[in-house]
């Protein structure tokens, strides 16, 4: 009797509690089945009209999925039960249902954090990190809209950061830390310069505004002072770039008169072997310095601005102006070597030049007509050098007619310290 009674109670329970429940079950068969239960639920229920969750009921759920968390045990499992949870904001069928379901995350992170023992910390570290990544792909599906992403930074900031917020030190100082590195792996493609001056101007008006001595430290560092320091690596991936459109650009030529024996810089980096790979490897999110010297000058120039603060933030401009002027604050490339780029380029430049003035003699003179079509302007490579130029900042713009900026390489760790680049 008192069997039967349980059953009928358990059915009675609301959907959210029961999979709650089986998410924090004992048997690793029964979270993954739950898991996948969970998924179809959320994309049922939210392609009704009216089968919106409400901010209790998706707290319910992370509860459960904390718990599935919790649970699993071996790093390769874990990383994939990290992945598809992350993943489950796609299944939502409304930008509201899904930016809910990003709060209720973040604000079960602050909840439960205390609790968290030291063996268990890594693999929920991993799962801040994947939650952030599948945020800004859920942006980037609506094409970076001004509106997706201000709403996006607004939930993240005023749960995790915002001086109200509830945050953990270790949840604000880990989301600060992995920020950039997410948003270089999602948008390093697509997103220009203006695009990435609004992504961190939250962390500006925080920097500038914040009380917190710890958190006024880790953006400086985390969000800032890496800009700067990376700079230089950028700066070499950029000439890169430029190198391989100026390569495109002479194939396209193409009227099989290639210099012998002259190779690109390219052709030689492809040869290197693996060695610089790690460093060179990848896309880079794209900075103006003065522009981001400009806004935290700004915000650190109000009269509220603390003392502290905008003694840290002054420091900060005036690297970046130093960057904007072309002076870098590291040893890694110094001027005389960013000068011997921009140089190597406008030689490119010039034998392009000597070379088209030559076809042209020859088309004058009736020669080559058979070579009319294949020298030709490129339109699809003229369509790559338009995008190129849309997403390079105004000081990098500048940089063939001698101007010096450059743009923000995500950092990579490396090995026994800096490594120099030559």
């Amino acid at each position: 009797m008192s069997a039967a009674v349980a059953m009928v109670s358990q059915t009675q329970l609301p959907p959210e509690i029961q999979l709650a429940q089986r998410l924090a079950g004992n048997e690793q068969v029964t979270r993954d089945r739950a898991v996948r239960k969970l998924r179809k639920y959320i994309v049922a229920r939210t392609q009704r009209a009216t089968g919106s969750f409400t901010h209790d009921e998706l707290l319910k759920v992370w509860k459960g999925l904390f718990y599935c968390m919790w649970m699993q045990d071996k790093p390769l499992l874990q990383e994939e039960l990290g992945r598809t949870i992350s993943q489950l904001v796609h299944a939502f069928q409304t930008t509201e249902t899904q930016h809910l379901f990003l709060q209720t995350f973040w604000q079960t992170m602050n909840r439960e954090w205390a609790g968290i023992d030291r063996l268990r910390l890594d693999k929920f570290y991993m799962l801040m990190r994947m939650v952030l990544n599948e945020s800004l792909k859920a942006v980037r599906t609506r094409g970076w809209e001004e509106k997706q992403v201000e709403q996006l930074l607004e939930l993240l900031i005023t749960e995790i950061l915002h001086p109200s917020s509830q945050a953990p030190n270790g949840v604000k100082s880990h989301f600060i830390e992995i920020f950039l590195e997410e948003l270089t792996k999602v948008g390093a493609k697509e997103l220009t310069a203006d695009q990435n001056l609004r992504f961190i101007d939250p962390f500006c008006k925080i920097a500038a505004c914040t009380k917190d001595s710890l958190v006024l430290h880790n953006i400086a560092r985390g969000i800032f002072d890496t800009i700067v320091e990376q700079a230089p690596f950028a700066i070499e991936d950029l000439m890169n770039e430029m190198d391989a459109q100026n390569g495109e650009e002479e194939a396209s030529d193409g009227d099989g008169e290639s210099l012998e024996g002259s190779i690109c810089r390219t052709d030689l980096e492809k040869g290197k072997g693996t060695e610089d790979d790690e460093d060179s490897a990848g896309p880079v999110l794209q900075f103006d310095y003065e522009a981001v010297a400009n806004r935290l000058f700004e915000v650190a120039s109000r009269q509220s601005t603390p003392s502290q603060n905008r003694k840290r933030l002054y420091k900060v401009i005036r690297k970046l102006q130093d960057l904007a002027g072309g002076t870098f604050p590291e040893d890694d490339i110094p001027e005389k070597t960013y000068r011997h780029l921009l140089e190597g380029r406008r030689e490119r430049k010039m034998r392009r030049s000597l070379k088209s003035r030559s076809k042209n003699k020859r088309r004058r003179t009736g020669a080559g007509e058979g070579e009319e079509e294949a020298s030709s302007p490129d339109l699809g490579s003229g369509t790559e050098r338009k995008r190129s130029q849309k997403r390079v900042s105004p000081n990098v713009a500048r940089a063939e007619s001698g101007g010096q900026s450059g743009v923000h390489r995500r950092r990579k760790p490396r090995q026994g310290g800096r490594r120099v680049r030559r």
